[in-house]
């Protein structure tokens, strides 16, 4: 009875196993035929060593510091050795707790991981080092099973290939830190300023903790929930026996100091551009974005920072003091847009002091005003405004309107801001300074503001030098034999040019002195008595002495050269002011010291440059005398108070539409000018002396502070002897009549009241010199 269902049960056992085991077969052939499959697909392991991830090329000032960078990914390769024992313990116990005893996968943390997952109904991460490293290098980002499969893959052959140092390495190089930097050198040099083996056990931590998520966990953007994070990383450190008790109790407490650092923030962002220009015509453009090229320059930090804070606080002044409060940028509510849904293109920059940045106003009254940029926020109190003139805050802020602001303070933690109300300068200026003796480029600024306008106007700019351009005609007048204090006749004068058309230089005080010195002419800047000066060397010489000095452009010889009406750079007239403190040897810029490839090997590095004379030392010397008397009595007397030896000329053209002022001490050259981008007139009564000049003493009494003092090698003094024929000097008092001149339109020409006319018998013995 029981036989039959026992066979046939039997029966059914065997069938069913054997359907099972046919299945299981199948199955295992399917598992084993797909990972046979993408084994077969995937490259080669042993590429991971030859394929060099993309480095960032630095460039670097004079002492070493990092002005800006070239990258397409933001990296620092270290070696196995270079990472801190504490560091590696930090990823390790944040990421991979068992790294040095796994095959490449761990299977017990991929059990726990599944477990997880069906539990929650979530996915969460169970990637060992290696087959994260897999993911960055081989694979991608996406969540399928076919991509776990294959980090998998990877990462058996890759232990198989490469010892664990190695593959810790590979990966502490590779690993996005967020803010577009990769690898954990990168990580501490962006959040800390530090390099590896500067971290505290804390720091380490933090950047073990940012390594899961970047753009959630980055201490900058989400400083809580990465705090959070960084303690849970301490006690897997403090769990493992990583550290101890008292070391992770310290940890626990130590704020959370992150910095960042803004890309765009470079303190020489012309200069490095400048830079990267130069570097386009020598290497790849590989090398420059993805080579790690080291870029060593000759810029001085201290003295790009000095300049270009006394260009920015220069030309906010004269914009405040020229034009006051003008008014909100824009305003959103006006033009029917949400406040809640407004996003100004400033707020997805990282924020830092300093900045100017666009805030939106959410609400003001009498005594305060509330700012908002993007996820931050500031209370604006009537001493934030004060500048504007106006006490209540609520008639220069309205809500909706979008101001400028400039970021006093900012707190991450809190999300607040400490800021004052600014605004952007219409007026724009540019410095540079320069080795006399080398020609190393110390410093260079090219405009109020690169994010706002990338052209240099310290390089590019052809502008109208005015007055600063007297020199090249003051140099041709020593080369004929003239004396500083060869009289020279200040007195109304007309000249016709080929044309039969009149041209009466006039000076800029309306004002003439009679019978002067060259010396006097030069140090009050007199117009008339160089335009005489110019018509009795003639124009030519002129501008074949300032094509000598390396001015650049073709200058008609017009009498009107004399005054500046020609077009040179900024960059151009202080390399050429370089030769009068330097005996007459005019020093050429030069901006790049050395260039080295990612492993320090030299690709280039300058040679001491061997500078023609321009001028004979005898004449140099004449010209540095004349010039520090323009400082000494004339106008650039506002220098004296700066208590070091300094010659130079101001500049202003026509209608005040360009003021200069170019200068030296016996170590520096530098320049400074202040005017619109477009020809147009900066005000009444503003010239050299009252704009450029200022802006250049503050620059330099900065700059100077680290360069100990000394005086010029010229001891040149007047003696009273002229070498000018006597043809000559009696021209500059009465000059012959029918020069070659511009037209009128270039130097306008004004009615002067009748005025005693000099002669030659009028002539008195020249003062004693100063």
């Amino acid at each position: 009875m029981f036989a039959p269902r026992l066979r046939k049960h039997t029966r059914f056992v065997f069938w069913t196993t054997y359907g099972l085991l046919v299945l299981a077969a199948i199955a295992a052939g399917g598992l084993v035929g797909l990972l046979f499959g993408y084994a077969v697909d995937l490259p080669r392991v042993s590429e991971l060593q030859l394929n060099r991830p993309a480095l960032v090329s630095y460039v670097y000032s004079s002492d070493g510091r990092i002005i800006g960078q070239f990258a397409q990914e933001k990296r620092i390769l270290v070696t196995y050795e270079q990472i801190p024992e504490r560091m590696k313990q930090a990823v390790l116990a944040a990421e991979d707790a068992n790294f040095f005893e796994h095959p490449g996968i761990d299977v017990l943390a991929i059990a726990r991981t599944a477990f997880w997952d069906l539990i929650h109904w979530e996915r969460k991460g169970g990637s060992t080092l290696t087959m994260q490293l897999s993911k960055l290098r081989f694979t991608s980002a996406e969540k399928t099973l076919e991509r776990k499969i294959k980090d998998a893959l990877y990462a058996i052959d890759i232990e198989k290939n490469y010892s664990k140092e190695q593959i810790f390495t590979f990966y502490a190089n590779q690993i996005p830190m967020g803010h577009g930097r990769y690898g954990l050198a990168a990580g501490a040099d962006f959040y800390f300023h530090k390099t590896l083996a500067e971290l505290s056990t804390a720091e380490c931590a933090t950047l073990a903790e940012v390594i899961q998520v970047p753009v959630r966990l980055s201490p900058i953007t989400h400083p809580k929930r990465a705090l959070a994070r960084r303690n849970w990383v301490l006690g897997r450190m403090h769990e493992l026996g990583f550290i101890d008790q008292s070391e992770y109790q310290t940890a626990l407490t130590e704020p959370m100091d992150v910095k960042g650092r803004d890309d765009d923030q470079s303190p020489a962002p012309y200069f490095v551009e400048w830079v990267r220009q130069y570097l386009e015509t020598q290497y790849p453009t590989r090398d420059i974005w993805q080579g790690g090229l080291r870029i060593y320059t000759t810029l001085d930090y201290d003295m790009q920072m000095a300049a270009d804070r006394a260009i920015k606080q220069g030309l906010r002044d004269f914009d405040r003091k020229k034009r006051g409060w003008a008014g909100p940028v824009d305003n959103i509510l006006k033009r029917g847009l949400d406040p809640e849904k407004y996003r100004h293109p400033d707020w997805a920059r990282l924020f830092y002091e300093g900045q100017m940045i666009h805030g939106l106003i959410l609400d003001s009254n009498p005594d305060s005003a509330t700012v908002r940029f993007g996820s931050y926020t500031a209370a604006v109190t009537p001493e934030d405004i004060a500048w504007t003139k106006h006490k209540k805050v609520n008639e220069v802020l309205s809500p909706g309107d979008i101001d400028v602001f400039t970021l006093e303070k900012v707190d991450r933690e809190s999300k607040t801001i400490h800021a004052e109300l600014d605004q952007i300068p219409e007026v724009q200026g540019a410095a540079l300074i320069l080795d006399n003796r080398s020609g190393a480029v110390r410093a260079m600024v090219g405009g109020f503001d690169f994010n706002l306008s990338k052209f240099n106007r310290a390089t590019q700019a052809l502008r109208q030098p005015g007055s600063v351009f007297k020199p090249f005609t003051y140099v041709a007048a020593m080369e004929a034999g003239f004396s500083p204090e060869d009289p020279v006749l200040d007195s109304p004068v007309e000249f016709t040019d080929a044309l039969g058309r009149p041209y009466a230089p006039t000076n800029w005080d309306d004002e003439f002195k009679g019978l002067i010195t060259i010396r006097q002419a030069l140090a009050e800047s007199r117009n008339v008595p160089t335009v005489r000066l110019a018509n009795t060397l003639g124009p030519q010489k002129i501008a074949d002495v300032a094509k000598r000095f390396g001015l650049k452009q073709d200058f008609p010889p017009y009498l009107s050269i004399a005054l500046g009406s020609v077009e040179v750079t900024l960059s151009e007239m202080v390399s050429a002011f370089s030769a009068f403190p330097n005996h007459g040897v005019r020093a050429q810029p030069y901006y790049v010291d050395r260039v080295e490839d990612h492993n320090g090997s030299i690709l280039e590095e300058h040679r001491a440059q061997v500078f023609d004379a321009v001028v004979s030392p005898d004449v140099a010397d004449k010209m540095l005398y004349l010039l520090r008397e323009v400082v000494r009595s004339g106008s650039g007397r506002l220098l004296l108070d700066l208590g070091r030896p300094i010659g130079g000329k101001t500049g202003t053209t026509n209608e005040s539409t360009d003021t200069w002022f170019v200068g030296f001490t016996p170590r520096l050259a530098a320049g400074v000018w202040v005017g619109y981008d477009e020809k147009k007139s900066l005000g009444e009564k503003v010239y050299g002396n009252t704009l450029a000049l200022p802006i250049w003493k503050d620059m330099m009494k900065e700059a100077l502070k680290e360069v100990p003092p000394s005086d010029f090698e010229s001891t040149w003094q007047p003696t009273g002897v002229s070498m000018a024929s006597e043809e000559q000097r009696e021209e500059l008092l009465e000059p012959r009549p029918g020069t070659t001149e511009t037209p009128p339109a270039e130097q306008p020409a004004k009615k002067e009241p009748p005025r005693k006319v000099f002669t030659v018998e009028d002539i008195k013995p020249p003062p004693p010199s100063q």
